[in-house]
């Protein structure tokens, strides 16, 4: 019988049926061929081909065995953190999606003779955790890429800062209320001072002229009172004295207008931060892998800001222009005595220069090079501040 025309239904059926998937058990893993039915596959281990891999896998076939096992551990575990990342999923379902591709590597060929097993092997190696239900095998994704962990070790941190800086806080306001209330007892406290007089001729003087009922007016009671009205002046002039002094010093705050004070502080430095940081002229790296390899890791500068959150940036390596979200990039850290922007806080559009890195807290010490506080110092965090272009 001849063979059948390659446009004919029965050409077409058979082409349809060798792109889909094959029983497992009619599939061979040494020469990568999958048959049909139990004929074919019954023809295929008597042809020629079939035995001379068999010869080779004869020789050693714990090599042969190494591998396939290998190669399904990887395409197996990558499939599990690209495609459920670190939640736990049942391991059927992976298992499932990983044997949807028509080129993975059959079960058969490695050294895990059912799913369980492989899964068990999983859980020793360390890198999933397992669990045994009802319902079967559940498996989650161990994420140990020194990314994430620096990452979260980095929110560790910051967590950890913002919790002493609120203890710190609190503590503050404990002892500026203790200071106030202790201010307030001393103040009202009484006073008394010893009676001086400026000179030993100046003479103490008293007006009982209202008290007294003599008519008419006396020579001693003019005497009197014009003393009286001049020791009366003397203490008018140092009373106004006194108090222009004391108006010339400077008011001691108390407690709450010291509290007050701090919070409008920290209220206005949080209002200058913005969620938004992108600045033409400036270097960034690309941190998507949306773009592939090409672009991965590979440094930019941005010819443009759109909309605060959009980027026109031209690769350095290739010349290319492409349009980033702002969530697609990282600024980028110079060399020390570079000139840097900083992009963020209270210093934002200020150009200075980078003196010294401190890995510990994050953060950069930088000299600031514009503005009226031109030579100050200042300390700012990585993400706010990226080389100039």
């Amino acid at each position: 019988m001849g063979k059948a025309d390659f446009l004919s239904p029965k050409a077409i059926s058979n082409r349809i049926k060798a792109k889909g998937l094959q029983k497992l058990r009619w599939y061979c893993q040494m020469c990568q061929k999958q048959c049909r039915d139990e004929n074919g596959f019954k023809c295929h281990c008597m042809s020629e081909s079939h035995q001379r891999q068999l010869l080779l896998a004869s020789e050693n076939p714990t090599k042969f065995m190494d591998y396939f096992s290998d190669e399904f551990k990887s395409d197996f575990v990558e499939l599990l953190r690209r495609r459920f990342g670190t939640k736990r999923v049942h391991n059927n379902i992976v298992y499932n999606e990983y044997i949807s591709d028509r080129e993975h590597v059959h079960m058969n060929s490695t050294q895990w003779e059912t799913l369980t097993d492989f899964t068990k092997w999983l859980g020793r190696e360390g890198f999933c955790k397992v669990d045994e239900t009802p319902k079967g095998w559940y498996i989650q994704y161990i994420d140990r890429d020194p990314e994430t962990i620096r990452r979260q070790e980095e929110q560790a941190r910051k967590k950890k800062q913002e919790l002493d800086d609120e203890e710190r806080s609190a503590r503050f306001i404990e002892e500026q209320v203790r200071r106030g209330r202790d201010s307030k007892e001393t103040d009202e406290t009484p006073v008394f001072t010893e009676l001086k007089r400026e000179s030993e001729e100046e003479k103490v003087a008293f007006n009982l002229g209202a008290s007294c009922s003599i008519p008419g007016p006396s020579k001693s009671s003019s005497v009197l009172g014009a003393s009286a009205l001049k020791a009366s002046a003397s203490t008018k002039r140092k009373d106004t004295s006194s108090s222009s002094d004391s108006r010339g010093e400077k008011k001691k705050k108390s407690a709450l207008e010291e509290i007050i004070e701090m919070e409008e502080q920290k209220r206005k430095k949080q209002s200058i931060r913005t969620d938004y940081w992108l600045q033409p002229n400036i270097v960034v790296k690309v941190i998507t892998k949306r773009l592939g390899e090409k672009y991965h890791k590979k440094k930019a500068v941005i010819t443009e800001v759109r909309d605060k959150y959009t980027a026109v940036v031209k690769m350095i390596d290739s010349g290319d222009k492409l349009k980033l979200d702002q969530n697609h990039v990282e600024t980028v850290i110079p060399a020390p005595g570079k000139k840097v922007l900083i992009l963020n806080g209270p210093y934002r559009d200020t150009e200075a220069v980078l003196e010294g890195i401190d890995e510990k807290n994050f953060c950069a010490t930088l000299t600031l090079d514009s503005g009226q506080q031109k030579g100050k110092r200042v300390d700012v965090a990585y993400e706010d501040f990226s080389k100039l272009a």
